[in-house]
């Protein structure tokens, strides 16, 4: 078995690139058209992992299908447009992937995305629930703290709900992890691996960098501005676009890299770890990010937080009033609906 998170961070992605592995997954990505929406098509489309790529959005879709099915690359692509075709977007469908929504404005939180958001993430699930209920759910959409309850809530609705197939994509925090600490200690960052748990927003973001491989130390104002930034990195791109838009091509290849470590591990690939925000027994909140061994079936095994330092102890600690607040916010969403 490999150790947790040993494996290079873009291992997933460097090999979704190679022609060894051949597979079927059939993957749709719902929100297909918006500006994380795009780009990750484009890596899907690029992997000899995926065979069918279905598109949904509601404005634009056939044009990127009809634009990403001009690469020389097996996955067939087709978009579907609006409600109406969500159904056949859907069917025989082994991954979903949700980075429908709005993105982040400056001066904005991800909470306050929660309404729009909440009530797009609500009704894409509701239809996943009724024409792929089996799928693997990958949820991109903010407040993923929020949206991943939602989720599971509405899968609940329709008696389909199993914990193992729903994951909250929080994988954009461990590419800045890796990404921040290789640049400050002058290493490939392709051979860093920072686990970061907990959940997916400001001070829910806790990256254990005394897990870190290689293993590598700070002083303590130098791992405190460090974890700062991790934390507000997506903060640090609104305000970079100013107004534009928030971090979406880091995202997209974060879900990418995702995407292919669940199909490699749905393939029979052994050892596959990654993190993600989902339903949880490791902690008193209801739903906590941490490394997952991934399997066939989804989450076989959630290996847990380990053995941490007293300052993310801490960290997690200060963390979790925060986390339940947001979790209770998203289940509650989902009592009130009609």
């Amino acid at each position: 078995m490999l150790s947790a998170l040993a494996r290079p961070a873009s291992a997933a992605l460097r090999r979704s690139f190679s022609t060894s592995a051949q597979n079927n997954a059939k993957v749709a990505v719902l929100g297909a058209s918006g500006g994380i929406g795009q780009p990750l098509s484009l890596l899907l489309k690029n992997s000899p992992l995926v065979s069918r790529l279905t598109l949904y959005d509601i404005a634009h879709t056939p044009g990127v299908a009809a634009d990403l099915s001009h690469i020389e690359t097996r996955a067939t692509v087709k978009g579907y447009l609006g409600p109406e075709q969500l159904p056949d977007c859907l069917k025989g469908c082994n991954v979903v992937v949700i980075p429908a929504g709005v993105p982040r404005k400056p001066g904005m939180t991800r909470d306050d995305l929660f309404n729009t958001n909440a009530t797009i993430v609500a009704t894409l699930t509701a239809a996943c629930a009724q024409h792929c209920p089996e799928a693997m759910i990958c949820i991109i959409a903010n407040p993923v703290n929020s949206t991943i309850p939602i989720t599971a809530e509405v899968f609940k609705k329709h008696g389909v709900y199993n914990p193992n197939k729903i994951f909250g994509v929080t994988t954009l925090d461990i590419v800045r992890a890796n990404a921040f600490v290789a640049e400050l200690k002058g290493l490939d960052p392709a051979r860093v691996s920072v686990p970061v748990i907990g959940g997916h927003a400001g001070k829910t973001i806790i990256p254990l960098v005394s897990q870190c491989t290689p293993k590598v130390d700070f002083p303590q104002d130098q791992l405190t501005t460090l974890i700062g930034r991790i934390q507000e990195a997506g903060t640090e791109v609104v305000k970079a676009k100013a107004g534009a838009g928030s971090a979406t091509l880091s995202m997209a290849y974060a879900g990418a890299r995702f995407v292919f470590s669940l199909v490699d591990a749905m393939n029979g690939k052994e050892g596959v770890v990654e993190c993600s925000f989902v339903k949880s027994q490791e902690t008193d909140c209801p739903y906590f990010s941490t490394p997952l061994l991934l399997g066939k079936k989804g989450i076989e095994k959630n290996l847990g937080i380990g053995k941490i330092s007293p300052f993310e102890e801490k960290m997690i600690a200060e963390a979790i009033p925060e986390l339940k607040a947001s979790i209770k916010k998203g289940e509650e969403f989902v009592k009130s609906m009609k």
